[in-house]
């Protein structure tokens, strides 16, 4: 059957995210590590079950911080979320929307990444569906969020590619019978795809 949509990750993939030490530099200065209840707050934010406002109240009762720094933190946070746009991927991509393959992403995301993402980069006019996770209460690779994507695109999972620089991610694709390329680099993901579309 031939592939008709595809599907990718924005992290790693569409936004090229290096670690820029944001987290290490943070956690000296507050002098807790990232395990002290943070990270329930964190996975709250990613499954959409609180607020951005309330991630940040909690967090700062936590960790006994005022709330200007912390909101320091997030800042510098936002920067290392939105990485820098992959333009070389999503060029390409596009192309092939133009071509009429269908376009959809699957993003484990964070509250409030959707009005940053769409500040930035635009991505609602690249695409035809957009799954984040705060929105829809499931992360990559819970098989329902990518059974959710292929509902609403009206697709079958041979008909389908995913793009993912999570291995662990694009092997819950397979798993559903997705076809899957696991983003190494951006040249190697337009060839493996190129092979895949053919």
């Amino acid at each position: 059957m031939p592939i008709r949509a595809i599907v990718l990750d924005i992290g790693g993939v569409l936004e090229l995210t290096p670690d820029l030490g944001t987290a290490a530099k943070w956690e000296a200065e507050f002098g807790v590590g990232w395990g002290t209840g943070l990270g329930e707050v964190f996975r709250a934010g990613e499954l959409g079950h609180v607020t951005l406002e309330q991630v940040h109240e909690q967090a700062v009762g936590i960790l006994g911080v005022p709330a200007a720094r912390f909101q320091a933190y997030m800042d510098e946070m936002w920067v290392e979320y939105l990485g820098t746009y992959n333009r070389e991927l999503a060029d390409y991509w596009k192309a092939r929307r133009a071509e009429g393959y269908t376009t959809a992403i699957i993003s484990n995301s964070f509250v409030g990444a959707r009005e940053r993402e769409e500040e930035a980069y635009r991505f609602s006019e690249l695409t035809d569906l957009i799954v984040y996770s705060h929105e829809v209460g499931l992360l990559k690779p819970d098989p329902a969020i990518y059974e959710l994507c292929l509902d609403r695109l009206g697709m079958r999972p041979e008909e389908t590619v995913f793009v993912d620089d999570y291995e662990p991610n694009c092997a819950a694709a397979r798993a559903l019978g997705m076809a899957a390329v696991h983003f190494q680099d951006t040249a190697q993901a337009i060839r493996e795809l190129d092979a895949l579309l053919q």
